[in-house]
């Protein structure tokens, strides 16, 4: 008989063994907690389809901040909830002071200071009536170059309220350098951007349009990337570099690790992934019906995020899984 003179199950051996030898690592500081934060409220309001989510008060805000915070997550990026009546065609809840976006900004820099990363959502689709992330023509088309004026209000406004970091979403053309140098112009020259750079038109986001009673119709497929292409991302990264951009993003996570892994080995800033809404419920109600062991999904769900190359991974477990690591 010929055994093997290769044998790497020495090396599985034992859990000690394999933690030592592990070549990726899932810590707190990899991970930042979305947030929703609800306007005309009076207690949190757990969102159906993301058990175990809830639209904040101001003052629900500040304690599951503190609380996460204490954990060790790395950071935390803001939603904002408006009510149904204050939404309208340009979105101008979005840029305004006291919208509730800048409202829950300004209680979370005046809570936690600078010891986490607060980061807001840079997009007018939750304050828009027609639910889309920009200005409409009168043909009902989103208008690229209209809503990069909105987008430069908009983050204005968020740096001023005390956001680190903004977080363009809209994937509109010309986004990253047109809010760079609106903020430059401004004063803000150490407010950073997290660059959507490769956002997908993805089926999984369905939960998340409860979490911000979304009023879309249609859909976004426009404007967001089609799920064909692989290229097409790269290229989007590629100019959101060139235009400014202090780190860069995909999502969703769990079903693009390919563009993921590729936009890491171009990327010399760090990489952002986000494991968005349809996957925390998939694996959420997959638990609840006994199928899968959860905190070993969600773990192995975060590690393999990790793995294709996410230095940073947004994730609605971010506070459960930093207290438990």
């Amino acid at each position: 008989m010929i055994f093997p003179a290769e044998r790497p199950r020495r090396l599985r051996s034992t859990a000690a063994m394999r933690r030592l030898v592990a070549e990726t690592s899932l810590e707190p500081r990899h991970l930042v907690l979305p947030m929703f934060v609800a306007d005309g409220i009076d207690a949190p309001r757990e969102i159906s389809s993301m058990p175990g989510v809830f639209q904040h008060t101001l003052d629900s805000l500040r304690v599951a901040a503190t609380e996460a915070v204490a954990a060790g997550v790395g950071g935390l990026m803001l939603f904002g909830v408006p009510r149904p009546e204050d939404k309208d065609a340009t979105g101008s809840g979005a840029s305004d002071p006291d919208g509730i976006l800048n409202r829950g900004l300004r209680a979370l820099r005046t809570e936690l200071g600078d010891d986490t990363v607060i980061m807001a959502d840079t997009c007018l689709d939750e304050f828009t009536a027609h639910g889309h992330c920009g200005v409409l023509t009168a043909d009902g088309a989103v208008d690229n170059d209209a809503t990069l004026v909105r987008y430069v209000d908009m983050a204005l406004s968020q740096a001023e309220a005390g956001a680190h970091l903004l977080g363009p979403s809209g994937m509109m053309d010309g986004q990253i350098a047109t809010i760079r140098a609106g903020l430059d112009a401004a004063g803000h020259l150490d407010t950073g951007m997290l660059a959507y750079a490769a956002k997908y038109a993805s089926a999984f986001y369905g939960p998340f349009r409860e979490a911000v009673g979304s009023s879309l119709s249609g859909d976004r497929r426009t404007y967001q990337q089609d799920a064909a292409n692989r290229r097409e991302s790269l290229r989007e990264v590629d100019l959101d570099l060139a235009e400014g951009a202090d780190m860069v993003m995909v999502k969703p996570a769990m079903s693009y690790l390919d563009v993921l892994r590729e936009t890491a080995d171009r990327s010399a800033v760090p990489v952002a992934a986000y494991q968005i809404s349809g996957e925390y419920s998939m694996i959420t109600a997959a638990a609840q019906n006994g199928w899968i062991d959860r905190d070993a999904a969600i773990d192995e769900s975060l590690l393999c995020i990790r793995r294709a190359g996410a230095d940073i991974v947004l994730t609605y477990w971010a506070a459960e899984v930093a207290a438990r690591l």
